[in-house]
């Protein structure tokens, strides 16, 4: 009995496995998360490239300040 329960458990679970990731599927519940999934996927590159360049453009401006501040206290003599 014991032996039984256990080979329905592990063949259901060979059994509900799905096609391999990036196949194509018929269901379309399997289909709207495929898309929901990649679309989360290219939010997430667009705002980590967005990011990458609000860093590189808040460094410049940085170094632009920081440029003006030793400038400042340059002309006042001061280190």
């Amino acid at each position: 009995m014991l032996a039984m329960l256990a080979a329905t458990i592990m063949t259901s679970a060979v059994w509900a496995q799905t096609a391999p990731a990036g196949a194509a599927h018929s269901d379309s519940i399997v289909k709207m998360r495929q898309e929901e999934a990649a679309a989360r996927k290219e939010y997430k590159r667009k705002v980590a490239e967005a990011q990458k360049v609000f860093n590189e453009q808040k460094s410049a401006a940085a170094k632009e300040r920081d440029s003006a501040i030793a400038a400042a206290h340059a002309a006042a003599g001061q280190k």
